[in-house]
């Protein structure tokens, strides 16, 4: 039998209810209501780059080390990895607009906390609560705009949706430097308080309501299994350089989260009500845009990571300098975004990605190319240049993914796609970091055998016989900062050849624009004995769907 659904006041009839007393779309159609859940992911995904501009102020605050303070990240990112997973199952049981809401006051106020906090131990609790419900706004953000947008407005939607995704973290390191550096470190936290009040009160008044799945039994095995997974995989990819990358605790945990993880699959095959339907995969589409996802998202990442440690570290600029050069990469990728997602709706996916991602390979290339004498203004027109690949290909490669996924998936797909984006970019920043620090002590090693013999000091004393001290730090300082730069160079170069890859993947994606279809409806069925016609986009042939969104005989596919 169908398993019970709920659906809230007004429901029009393909199953979502929307304000407006008869069940029409509201005045403003799905643009006002994208805006507001925009805003919400925004700041919860803001929140995740702002933070690390303020970890030097917060070690000198608090007088701890840096391997402390690294806490103040490493807890939230450890509690997004358990989070995630469950929002799919939030969204059936106690309805999409109302997570949303809950979750959006919840950040809010744990926001509030964390700039209250004293110390660093209350910061770090503080933090894993704001992990909370900042784990569940994007992806319950993204299953709503699956929901309420037509399918031949996917791209634009998505291209709106695409400023949380890659402008806010881009943008965050300057504004978090202006707030750190002229204000006060508190603030960071302090300032999405107004927000999530405000877009709490917008979202109760133009969010449509969503039918509810009350049936559904929470997965307490696939949640263990996956949780205790990604906690391990994040725990030690953020540790390994720390603790050591083959030390006994970085491998052990390396071994938990790949077992823990392929049980994970094996429990989601064979329980009644998977937490994450891995199913899902079936869509060819969908795990190719995941594919390429994880590809952009290590690039970026590394792009965002490494640039401000060059113009710091290399270059000898402040927080802020840092982030100001980073803003005009941030502006070009949030104009793009829009544009994107309009060429998706006309092109497909196919070409806006290729020209993207063979941009980003360039744009990595030439970055390889940095010294330290390299000037910022040159260094910003090479971030433009870049951010033009990534705001044309990210958008169309998760909106191709996603727009094949029947609405009864589109919460597990939902979550799947945020899942990979944190662990592709939290994986990618470990392995780069490695290479980075192997790489820079090859380089040191190599380069020191070529210093002169004279800097090294004479064993006697005297006026005439006193030991350059100051003329061998600064060669030595020199040599390291040159090693430094040559490493970063060749991260990029590492970047330029995944870009690479990925563009070529790119050729595999669908050309053309997708089937206008109803936000609610999913695929167009086909009788279980005959293949579906989309079978040869690579989407698997399917049962009949019920109007809910869930097969007949109660299981979801």
């Amino acid at each position: 039998m169908t398993r019970p659904t709920v659906t809230e006041p007004q429901a029009s009839p393909n199953g979502v209810a929307r304000p407006g007393g008869n069940g029409s779309p509201p005045a403003s159609g799905w643009v006002a209501p994208l805006a507001v859940l925009v805003v919400g992911m925004f700041m919860s995904v803001l929140d995740t780059s702002i933070v690390n501009v303020a970890l030097p102020t917060l070690q000198n605050d608090f007088s701890v080390s840096i391997q402390d303070v690294q806490w103040i990240v490493t807890a939230y990112t450890l509690t997004l990895g358990v989070v995630v997973p469950v929002t799919a199952w939030l969204g059936d049981r106690f309805g999409l607009r109302r997570v949303y809401n809950a979750a959006l006051v919840g950040f809010a106020a744990t926001s509030a906390l964390c700039g209250l906090a004293w110390d660093l131990n209350s910061l770090v609790v503080f933090r894993i609560a704001q992990a909370i419900p900042g784990g569940i706004l994007p992806a319950i953000t993204l299953t709503m705009l699956y929901r309420i947008v037509p399918r031949d407005r996917l791209g634009a939607a998505m291209g709106m949706y695409g400023l949380g995704v890659v402008f806010a973290p881009a943008v965050g390191p300057t504004l978090g430097g202006y707030l750190v550096e002229y204000i006060n470190w508190r603030l960071i936290f302090f300032v999405n308080v107004p927000v999530g009040i405000l877009g709490a009160i917008a979202a109760a008044l133009v969010l449509p309501w969503f039918p509810r799945q009350l049936g559904r039994r929470f997965d307490v095995l696939g949640f263990l299994t996956v949780a205790g997974g990604l906690f391990a995989l994040l725990l030690a990819v953020t540790k390994g350089e720390d603790w050591g990358w083959g030390s006994y605790q970085v491998l052990g945990l390396i071994a938990f989260s790949v077992l823990s993880l392929a049980l994970f699959v094996v429990i989601e095959l064979e329980v009644r009500d998977p937490l994450l339907d891995v199913r899902v995969f079936r869509y060819r589409a969908y795990s190719q845009s995941l594919a390429l996802i994880s590809l952009l998202m290590v690039v970026l990442f590394g792009v965002l990571y490494y640039i401000p440690q060059f113009l710091q570290v290399a270059q000898g600029w402040g927080a802020l300098d840092s982030g100001i050069s980073l803003l005009p990469q941030a502006l070009v990728m949030g104009l793009l975004m829009p544009i994107a997602g309009r060429l998706y709706d006309r092109f497909g996916p196919r070409w806006p990605v290729f020209i993207g991602l063979t941009i980003v390979a360039t744009g990595d290339y030439l970055l390889h190319t940095l010294t330290i004498d390299t000037p910022r203004g040159h260094l910003v027109w090479l971030l433009a240049f870049l951010a033009v690949g990534i705001g044309l290909s990210m958008m169309p490669i998760m909106t191709g993914g996603i727009a094949v996924i029947p609405v009864s998936l589109s919460n597990t797909a939902s979550a799947y796609n945020n899942v990979v984006r944190n662990v592709a970019g939290s994986l990618g920043v470990a392995m780069l970091t490695a290479i980075l620090t192997i790489q820079q002590a090859q380089m040191m090693t190599g380069r020191a055998s070529l210093l002169p013999a004279a800097t090294t000091p004479a064993p006697h004393l005297g006026p005439l016989g006193t030991p350059d001290w100051l003329g061998a730090y600064a060669l030595y300082h020199q040599t390291s900062l040159q090693a430094f730069v040559s490493a970063i160079d060749n991260l990029f170069l590492i970047g330029a050849v995944l870009a690479a890859v990925g563009a070529l993947g790119a050729l595999t994606l669908r050309s053309g624009p997708a089937p206008a279809q109803s936000p609610a409806a999913g695929p167009t069925p086909a009788p279980a004995a005959v293949p579906s016609a989309a079978a040869g986009n690579g989407i698997p042939p399917g049962p009949v769907m019920a109007r809910n969104g869930v097969a007949p005989g109660g299981h979801r596919h």
